[in-house]
């Protein structure tokens, strides 16, 4: 009875109810010295100060929430509110971002985000459109590289090599046509794997290799640059549709400041960690990639389901 009168005299005074505490979960694979997870937190930290806390963002590194191809079906399934998430498994919900993965498809970071930050760049976020899956910005995960416990120099060193890739068919055809033997594995099991021998090597940017001490399961590094690896950003279809207008134009503006943080973060880290890896004991081997580039130039029309045109404007673009 007297919760009763108390929240009638309430609304007779004509009290204003406080509003609901959203919470976004955020997840990502990558550790929490990582440039992604960095900027998730300085994303948080806008999206409560222009919410004056009504909007909460929880980041979950190192997948705490799961795998990536988990993180992404949570997305669809409403279970995950945010993910950060490389593009390999994202080709099952929209197979046309593959066009990222092409090898050698981009020349400099300043050619990525031109095409990232444009036309282009909006066209493959929407091609999680009807997936239940909201895309809503490219950041940046770093230029992959190769490691191995044998230096790789030439094509004929790939013959053969046991090398772990993402579960993502543009990379595993271009490995194949190097002569690799590509093996499709979760991020969580390949640092055991190397140091058990079962692969050979893996393919990943700097500060991925870094933060992982994968120094410690192989002694080589070769500074092939094959491709560029994007992190997506993307958000449960639901949860953004749960969001007021008001409250989905603070997220926008606060993830378009997070991510000039987050790709100069990259840089910066990128830069450090090359120096980190030597001195932990990691020979690094300069590449003359042009063998490799004329080996795989067939890839790109090799995947029907890529976009050619598309292939052939973003090659242009700035040229």
């Amino acid at each position: 009875m007297f919760r009763t009168l108390s929240l009638v005299a309430l609304i007779a005074v004509g009290a204003q109810p406080v509003a609901a505490e959203v919470v976004i979960k955020a997840g990502h694979g990558t550790t929490s010295e990582h440039p992604t997870h960095l900027a998730l937190m300085r994303f948080a930290d806008s999206v409560a100060e222009a919410t004056n806390g009504e909007v909460t963002v929880e980041a979950y590194p190192d997948r705490q929430l799961g795998e990536e191809r988990e993180l992404a079906e949570g997305l669809q399934l409403g279970t995950v509110d945010m993910a950060v998430i490389s593009t390999g498994p994202l080709l099952s919900f929209a197979p046309g971002i593959g066009v990222v993965d092409l090898p050698f498809l981009f020349r400099d970071s300043k050619h990525v985000e031109t095409v990232l930050d444009g036309e282009i760049g909006t066209a493959l976020l929407a091609e999680f459109d009807g997936t239940g899956i909201k895309g809503l910005g490219w950041w940046e995960n770093g230029w992959r590289h190769l490691t191995a416990n044998e230096p790789i120099r030439a094509v004929e060193d790939l013959d053969g090599l046991k090398l772990r890739t993402m579960q993502n068919p543009v990379h595993i055809a271009a490995f194949e046509k190097l002569g690799a033997a590509p093996i499709p594995m979760a991020w969580g099991e390949v640092f055991t794997s190397l140091g058990q021998g079962v692969i050979d090597a893996q393919e990943n940017p700097i500060t991925i290799t870094y933060v992982n001490s994968l120094w410690e399961v192989q002694d080589y590094l070769m500074l092939t640059g094959h491709v560029f690896g994007p992190h997506v950003v993307l958000m449960s279809q639901s949860k953004w549709d749960s969001l007021t207008p008001e409250q989905q134009t603070i997220v926008t503006d606060a993830l378009t400041e997070a991510t000039a943080f987050q790709r100069s973060e990259a840089t910066r880290l990128e830069a450090e960690n090359l120096e980190k890896l030597k001195e932990n004991g990691m020979e690094v081997i300069e590449v003359d990639t042009a063998p490799f580039r004329e080996a795989v130039r067939d890839i790109a029309a090799s995947q029907s389901e890529l976009d050619q045109d598309m292939i052939e404007q973003i090659k242009a673009i700035g040229e």
